[in-house]
């Protein structure tokens, strides 16, 4: 009982030392604020634009691989040279992967062909994207429909001139009409509409079927040369529910080396790519921003620190009169300590939660009024709580320690 006491006679020492000196205690609070700010801030950020990347990969599916002629990697060591010579993905690995593989759900040969203007009587949409897919296409993708439906097996065999349209293109197209049954001109060709995607918005890897026109890929074979180069032909393969992407991989490295006749000291002339190798690189990207963001606030924070320090001393220096009367009256050391610790510590918790205030509050106006969600993470919020706390021990630990030394005679006289 004693000591809560005490604490509580220090806590009002120290807040009426605050309040007496306010313009010092603004002062005092910027660093400690704009460490703590940009150190919640730029992990705010990061957890944000990671989540929103993670949101975008998970599109691409996270038991998936993709074949293709580059791999997803670059820099400025990347052998371009290794890989220019490879064979696109044909039909024939298509036909022989569809044949052979065990451990897939769904194997979709798929090509695309960007910026084109889609009409409808007086309508436009301008950069829209063709897709031509194999029948398995819906295996390997997700997507729902806002109307209408998937090709039949045999309207994919057929090739019929039948099209899938995205959320954008049909609300541009058809503001106030229903698309279904509606006939647009692809690759100069009409086609019926038979579907539509749900909206899904753009997300950080453009990956969205807003704007794409899906058609069937025996359509698109009589009017294209569908392995050119120039439509980046690939084939996805979506493993099974119970198949690793591991398994799946190393299944599907031996059937293309087998289909391709290439012997055991050929190296590869195929990419199988999958989300991990995307995730490893963002990894190492955000892990990079965070210690930069890290050390960026850390050092403001430092700076607060070295000024709340500064200031403690300033502030015994005010205040040796009232302490050699506190301890002409019987005070002992640590209730004087006491009262300068809890001080400084009162500036930096003010100084962080002045901090967390306004991180919180952009968070709040981002969502508010440009719909962009800002992710703040709890841990990370009571880390700043604890480490604002640790600064103000820290810094008001030796002028606190000094005043509570001080000869009670020589502190009366100093006035």
């Amino acid at each position: 009982m004693i000591f809560l006491k005490l604490l509580k006679e220090s806590f009002l020492f120290a807040f009426e030392a605050l309040r007496q000196n306010k313009l010092r205690t603004i002062l005092s609070l910027l660093g400690i604020t704009i460490g703590i700010m940009t150190i919640v801030g730029v992990f705010s950020a990061v957890d944000t634009l990671r989540n929103n990347i993670q949101s975008s990969v998970e599109k691409l599916g996270s038991n998936t691989i993709y074949i293709q002629k580059w791999p997803w990697v670059g820099g400025p060591d990347f052998p371009w040279w290794k890989y220019i010579s490879r064979p696109q993905p044909s039909l024939r690995d298509y036909g022989k992967l569809t044949e052979r593989l065990q451990s897939a759900e769904g194997v979709s040969f798929e090509v695309g062909i960007g910026n084109r203007t889609i009409k409808y009587k007086n309508n436009s949409i301008e950069g829209a994207e063709i897709k031509a897919a194999s029948h398995d296409y819906y295996k390997v993708w997700k997507f729902d429909f806002q109307a209408g439906r998937y090709f039949t097996d045999s309207e994919s065999k057929g090739g019929r001139p039948i099209a899938i349209i995205g959320f954008s293109i049909a609300d541009g197209l058809f503001p106030n009409e229903d698309p279904i049954g509606k006939v647009i001109t692809v690759l100069g060709r009409r086609v019926t509409i038979i579907g539509v995607f749900t909206e899904e918005g753009e997300d950080m890897l453009g990956v969205s079927a807003d704007k794409t026109v899906l058609i069937p890929l025996n359509f698109a074979k009589g009017v294209i040369k569908v392995e050119d180069e120039r439509y980046g032909p690939q084939i996805t393969i979506k493993g099974r529910e119970n198949i690793s992407v591991t398994e799946l991989e190393s299944e599907l490295k031996g059937t293309m080396r087998s289909i391709h006749r290439l012997g055991p000291q050929d190296d590869d002339d195929f990419s199988l790519n999958k989300t991990t190798v995307l995730t490893a690189q963002l990894d190492q990207l955000f892990g990079i921003i965070d210690f930069a963001g890290a050390f960026i606030g850390g050092f403001s924070i430092l700076v607060g620190g070295f000024g709340i320090a500064n200031i403690m001393f300033v502030s015994v220096k005010e205040r040796t009169n009232i302490i050699g009367i506190q301890k002409s009256l019987g005070a002992k050391n640590y209730f004087i300590m006491l009262q300068f610790l809890i001080e400084s510590v009162l500036l930096c918790l003010m100084g962080g939660f002045i901090g967390l205030l306004i991180v919180f509050g952009l968070a709040y106006i981002s969502k508010t009024f440009f719909d962009l969600t800002i992710i703040v993470d709890m841990g990370k919020v009571v880390l700043t709580i604890a480490l604002s706390t640790a600064i103000g021990l820290i810094s008001g630990f030796i002028p606190a320690f000094n005043a509570s030394r001080l000869d009670p005679v020589e502190a009366i006289r100093s006035k």
